[in-house]
């Protein structure tokens, strides 16, 4: 099998994905993460790549999360300067 090359916004998808598994690693879960959390991580995570990401590469965020033994439970974007949160839990 050749090796495929992760896009940028692939590899920034997995980013929001380790931090959140981090997050999630650190608390007790059920747990709400919100970006100020997310960006204390990784700078690079602002809120309007975590909502990109999040639409263009939930499979790669589910499947980051279920790897490590927990679920998305929700994922609200509330708008600009509103916030937007996601609820993690077990699997």
């Amino acid at each position: 099998m050749a090796f495929k090359a992760k896009s940028a916004s692939e590899t920034k998808a997995a980013d929001l994905a380790a931090a959140l598994v981090r997050i999630a690693d650190r608390g007790s879960a059920p747990l709400h993460i919100g970006v100020d959390e997310l960006r204390q991580g990784n700078p690079r995570l602002t809120p309007l790549a975590i909502g990109q990401m999040f639409r263009k590469h939930h499979d790669i965020i589910e499947a980051a999360l279920s790897e490590h033994g927990y679920s998305l439970i929700d994922y609200a974007d509330r708008g600009p300067g509103l916030g937007m949160a996601f609820e993690i839990g077990p699997a």
